[in-house]
């Protein structure tokens, strides 16, 4: 059979063929350790799995698409993404190679080692060669060798995978950014299979690596959910579905024309749940829009099944009608062994490194009791399912990391048994408001509050801009701790007002008269770049008219930015947007898609990081090409003093002291409230002190830290110079121009 869209896809056999005695197990191939061998010093190399998804070439047959038709429900099995993780399942178990990594516990550092600045492309803002594919231009040689140069060793490509969902034979578009996936295909929009392995070949001959998405709690209404509706073997257990008889189908709203479910209202949802059907209300309705989505529960239309009985379900969905939720804890463990394969895919076929958990923190409901929400946010159910998703990743010799906004505690938690890594959602707001404030009082309080938490700083993903808004939820202070006090600038405030005061100043400093080409996202944060937060603290506000003067002043403020980011523990990561120090695009320019109030779309103008734009390129563009304030990465490479070449001094020094790797030990009280001092240990053992300058003036003033020992030489990481020697107060002097800052060693550079 063939695919509707010519991707590569399953083979013919029906599922129960892959337990063909005569079938052989896939090879085991050598792969690089991916732990500290320093604790495992007896194990063997791991030996890394392979397998591969079925694969065929699939069309449109000519018959009527219904549950009573043979030839629909098996050209669905074909493209169902259940049916390929049973395929990749049989070929991995019972293989010795499955048991060779360690993986009961998160390992940041391992994580950290193997990829410790990574780059997060987006694709309707990469500008590619001319007929060249996403993919290919993320496997471009020469890209990696210039990544290599500034020091950027993965690539996070966003989901790239087939989304969206079926309506009957045909192939309905993505609604969330390919977060709705229905299969374990490449899309045709991104480029092959192919291009994706000749990518993460490139990656692994420049000693990189590629980080992939996997969705595990929810997918879109492909062939999966199309089967489960016709009630097919075990595929209605992937989802939060519920039969509802035809004797009670006037508890359901009809469905209009043309669509194929509808959402219910509040009072149908109070009926189905008197009537035992479903749990009812969950603690939020996110995306709530009143008509549109009122609760997380949709009804389907009549649906024949393959037995020729109608059927409809009501099933649940936290995100779009077009997201149905996956049960992980349905007796059959299907929507379990859908999303096990799915990672398996990517990590074991394609050939990837790491996996970005999306939307993790949702995969557990339970009913509540009377009159109370059904518990859905902070269930073990969603605790376990991670642990069980890091472990399995770890155990073919990946990682994950996962990019929830969760209170400091909630970090601590899920990284004791889950994601490897997560991303810093606790002190990215913080370095933004010290720069816009020249005040780093609220970040010294963030880093000593999850210090305090024991967050391990190495555990974190520290991030300058990606595709979403500068957020500023501060989902700390507003949830848990709302009521707690904490002292900021002198005074006693309540988490609630902290919140409150850091979002205003935030607001008041990078949008409105301040910036207006920054723009608010909901109640979630700030639509801006990188570069248009810094020039909203120049005082820029005509961004088409800025001047060569004023250039190197942004890239001297993004380059401290980048340095607080780089010169701690854990993760740093950057985008083309970052690279390129790309200005937001003008409102009128992405009229259409900010018209239902989605802002963010002026952060993603398109970039041109390897001189790959062509006269009038952007003409069918899906968005119009930003101002760049940098060169394309070959220019800038043969400047010394531009951005990236800059970047590539401040990520030697990182590497070359393992500062990913190290611990962070104290967050001092400084002597100018525009410093920010970090002092971490190094693996080596030695101390080393990050110093930042967050003001727009010269600051001159000691550094004490009861850490540091007396009569030890102060050195310049970056220099190899001395500046000084700690005295008996274990303090030393240092003075640092505007929006600067430097890594320092507490004893000479040969020590480290």
């Amino acid at each position: 059979m063939t695919d509707l869209t010519g991707s590569e896809n399953l083979d013919e056999q029906p599922e129960d063929a892959a337990e063909s005695p005569d079938s052989e197990p896939a090879p085991s191939h050598a792969l690089d350790i991916t732990f500290d061998e320093q604790f495992y010093p007896a194990r063997p190399r791991p030996l890394r799995p392979t397998a591969r998804r079925r694969e065929h070439i699939a069309g449109q047959p000519p018959f009527q698409a219904d549950g009573r038709n043979k030839v629909y429900i098996e050209w669905l099995r074909n493209q169902s993404m259940l049916g390929d993780a049973d395929v990749l399942a049989r070929q991995l178990s019972g293989q010795a190679s499955m048991w060779q990594n360690p993986y009961a516990f998160p390992n940041p550092r391992a994580a950290v080692e193997k990829a410790s600045v990574w780059f997060t492309a987006y694709p309707l803002s990469f500008i590619t060669k001319p007929e060249q594919s996403f993919l290919a231009a993320l496997g471009d040689r020469g890209m990696w060798e210039a990544f290599q140069r500034i020091g950027i060793k993965a690539i996070h490509t966003g989901p790239v995978k087939r989304a969206g969902g079926l309506d009957g034979w045909k192939h309905t578009p993505s609604i969330d950014g390919h977060f709705d996936r229905i299969s374990m295909a490449i899309d045709p929009s991104f480029g092959t299979v192919e291009e994706f392995r000749a990518m993460c070949e490139a990656a692994q001959a420049h000693g990189g690596t590629i980080i992939d998405d996997i969705v595990p709690g929810h997918t879109g209404k492909g062939a999966d959910f199309r089967l489960a509706e016709m009630n097919y073997r075990d595929y209605p257990g992937i989802y939060h579905m519920i039969d509802i008889p035809e004797a009670d189908w006037h508890l359901l709203p009809d469905v209009p024309e043309g669509e194929d479910s509808v959402n219910i209202d509040a009072r149908t949802e109070s009926a189905l749940q008197e009537a035992g059907y479903i749990i009812g209300q969950l603690q939020r309705v996110i995306f709530y829009e009143p008509g549109v989505k009122e609760t997380n529960w949709s009804a389907t239309r009549p649906v024949y099944d393959t037995t020729g009985m109608l059927r409809r379900w009501v099933y649940l969905h936290y995100f779009k009608s077009g997201q149905p939720s996956i049960n992980w804890l349905d007796p059959t463990f299907a929507g379990i062994r859908l999303v096990m394969g799915d990672a398996l895919h990517s990590l074991v076929d394609l050939g990837t490194g790491a996996l970005r958990l999306d939307a993790n923190g949702f995969l557990g409901v339970e009913k509540s009791a009377e009159e109370s929400p059904a518990w859905s946010e902070g269930h073990p159910l969603s605790e376990a399912a991670n642990q069980l998703l890091g472990g399995m990743v770890r155990k073919v010799g990946g990682f994950t990391f996962q990019e929830l906004n969760l209170s400091i505690d909630d970090i601590r938690a899920t990284s004791e048994r889950g994601p490897d890594l997560s991303y810093d959602f606790v002190t990215r707001p913080a370095y933004h408001h010290a720069l816009v404030t020249a005040d780093t009082h609220f970040l010294r309080l963030t880093l000593r509050l999850a210090m305090d938490a024991g967050v391990d700083q190495a555990s974190l993903v520290h991030a300058l801009q990606n595709h979403d808004e500068l957020t500023y939820e501060l989902v700390h202070f507003t949830t848990k701790h709302r009521d707690d006090v904490f002292e900021l600038g002198g005074l006693s405030m309540t988490g609630l007002e902290v919140a409150d005061k850091i979002q205003n100043d935030l607001r008041k400093g990078i949008t409105g008269q301040a910036a207006p080409y920054n723009l608010l996202f909901t109640t979630n944060g700030i639509a801006c770049t990188t570069a248009s937060v810094i020039t909203a603290v120049l005082g820029i506000k005509d961004l088409p008219a800025i001047t060569a003067e004023q250039k190197r002043q942004v890239r001297d403020v993004h380059l401290l930015l980048a340095m607080y980011n780089a010169l701690q523990p854990g993760v740093f990561a950057l985008s083309g947007w970052d690279l390129c120090g790309v200005l937001p695009l003008e409102r009128d320019q992405v009229s259409e898609l900010v018209g239902k109030g989605d802002t963010r779309w002026i952060n993603r103008g398109r970039h041109d990081l390897m001189g790959n734009a062509t006269a009038g390129e952007s003409a069918d563009a899906a968005l119009p090409k930003g101002q760049n304030l940098y060169a394309t990465l070959p220019e800038q490479l043969m400047d010394e003093h531009s951005f990236a070449s800059q970047l590539a001094r401040i990520l030697k020094v990182r590497e070359d002291l393992g500062i990913a790797r190290s611990e962070l030990i104290d967050v001092p009280d400084v002597s100018h409230r525009g410093l920010l001092v970090m002092v971490h240990r190094l693996p080596s053992g030695q101390l080393q002190i990050t110093v930042l300058n967050f003001s727009p003036e010269d600051v001159a003033g000691s550094v004490n830290s009861p850490l540091i020992p007396n009569d030890e030489a102060i050195t310049d990481a970056f220099s190899g110079e001395k500046i000084g020697t700690v005295d008996d107060l274990h303090s030393f002097y240092i003075s640092l121009p505007p929006f600067t800052g430097t890594a320092l060693l507490v004893g000479s550079v040969e020590g480290g």
